[in-house]
């Protein structure tokens, strides 16, 4: 059985910090916060509820951000008593039943905003240590679906099953990494929670303005407290003083860790040694080459995104079925490494190449779902369609590395396509008639690209001479070298 060597590779700049997740010195994972622009997961706000919205079972709430936050009923917490996700039934109750306009309530966000949404909230406030979440308005201790071994699961929940009445009740769940915990560890962190959250509890009380009463730990901290494991070989991280702060934290929270951490003193970035740059470039591209000579083609847009496989330059060695059954098995490891480096969520449509044989089909499936496990975001798979395509969903709770990254072209928008200099020409001259038939202008001057003046001037030169005549008026054209091929204006003088 082959080991999987796992390192976590930290870039601190005044700025902003990246923390690269590497597999087998494969880069799998990229997390990125600025400091002008921090994640909002895990806030606690004390909200005002700015209007609610019965058709939606919504209400929109004020905590201080740009955009208000959306709050649905199924995510508020009743005072009669929580259902089994803790949330409210919203086909049993109403919105206006639960919250006023005007009325202060206690929210977590649970996404961040994303393109033109505001944050998601929730009143079921929760709160994390290394091994536990902490539930206040709930009465119920789970267990991670991860935590497979049954006498594990049963012995994690009795300790702490028994020694919540101590706390003083609330919920729990146990987080995958508490698996093989000591009661010791369960129990310290247990204090901790409470002790954080009788902090939290006096925050709330005084001032009738929407305030942030707890910011979860940066993404360093929360990284380390969230995602590393004991297959965790190396930390290693590029800052003297971002060094110093994880270690202290790791001394005190994840003792384990501190052997595994590692300063980076060298004078070539910590991110080039390991080809982490060039991984990252190559994860804004729209197409992803893979080994065999095929490739994927990735179209992220606001309502889904869509993976296509192709077959490209590879013809295999035996025949079309077989091509393609291999093209496929080995983009399934291509896509389950993109959704997880591009940070891809929400609905997901995977168009694999057409394959005949159920067998094959089966064990693609297999193949993906197996890749899938391990992702740190929960997905659900489909059957593959009859269209031959498989949809799948990511749980998305922050935005996407391109949209971390990039922004809509200002030239097309976005749409990723011009219309032709040939056609802006067409768009001015029906331009041209109606001025001159609104206008009792002397001559007109036409203002335009460079490349659509240039069509103007040679293949559509004649069109132009044949306009003048026709409107009995003489067109000047001039270059804007500000404006974009579709910009053009027309005036009259």
């Amino acid at each position: 059985m082959l080991t999987m060597s796992e390192e976590l590779l930290i870039n601190v700049t005044p700025q902003e910090t990246r923390i690269a997740f590497v597999e087998n010195g494969v880069l799998q994972e990229v997390h990125i916060e600025r400091a002008r622009k921090r994640g909002l997961v895990g806030n606690i706000y004390r909200g005002v509820v700015s209007r609610v919205l019965p058709g939606m079972q919504a209400a929109f709430i004020e905590i201080g951000l740009q955009r208000t936050a959306f709050l649905h009923a199924s995510d508020i917490v009743q005072a009669s008593g929580p259902t089994d996700n803790g949330g409210a039934k919203s086909s049993d109750v109403n919105i206006n039943d639960l919250v006023k306009e005007g009325q202060q309530v206690l929210v977590q966000v649970i996404k961040d905003p994303i393109g033109t949404k505001g944050a998601r909230l929730t009143t079921q406030l929760s709160i994390a240590s290394r091994y536990l979440v902490y539930m206040p308005s709930v009465e119920h201790v789970g267990v991670s679906q991860r935590i497979e071994n049954e006498e594990e699961r049963q012995r994690l929940k009795d300790y702490v099953t028994s020694i919540a009445p101590e706390f003083g009740g609330g919920g729990y769940i146990l987080r995958t990494v508490a698996e093989g915990a000591e009661e010791e560890e369960l129990l310290v962190d247990m204090g901790f929670l409470h002790k954080l959250w009788a902090s939290i509890s006096e925050r709330v009380n005084g001032g009738s303005d929407a305030v942030l009463i707890h910011e979860d730990l940066p993404l360093v901290m929360r990284t380390i407290r969230d995602i590393v494991g004991t297959e965790i070989e190396k930390i290693r991280i590029d800052s003297r003083e971002k060094f110093q702060k994880v270690h202290d934290f790791a001394n005190r929270y994840i003792p384990d860790l501190v052997d595994k951490l590692e300063y980076y003193p060298g004078e070539r970035p910590i991110f080039d040694i390991y080809g982490i740059e060039d991984e990252i470039q190559k994860a804004l591209a729209r197409k992803v080459q893979l080994k065999s000579g095929g490739y994927l083609i990735i179209d992220q847009t606001e309502a889904m995104t869509t993976i296509d496989v192709n077959t490209g330059a590879f013809v295999g060695h035996r025949n079309l079925e077989e091509t393609i059954f291999k093209t496929n098995l080995e983009a399934t490891q291509g896509i389950v490494r993109q959704l997880r480096l591009r940070n891809l969520g929400g609905i997901i449509i995977l168009d694999f190449i057409d394959m005949f044989d159920p067998e094959h089909r089966r064990q693609v499936l297999r193949a993906l779902e197996k890749g899938l496990e391990r992702d740190h975001c929960k997905t659900q798979i489909s059957e593959v369609s009859a269209l031959g395509l498989v949809e799948m969903t990511r749980k998305r709770t922050r935005e996407s590395l391109e949209h971390i990254l990039c922004e809509p072209c200002p030239t097309c928008d976005g749409r990723g396509s011009l219309r032709t200099a040939e056609t802006v020409c067409y768009e001015i001259f029906r331009e041209i008639l109606r001025e001159s038939r609104q206008f009792d202008a002397v001559k007109l001057l036409v203002l335009a690209s460079q490349e659509v003046v240039d069509v103007l001037l040679d293949e559509e030169s004649t069109s132009v001479a044949e306009l003048e005549e026709f409107i009995g008026k003489p067109i000047r054209l001039q270059v804007e070298s500000q404006y974009t091929q579709e910009q053009y204006d027309v005036v009259p003088m």
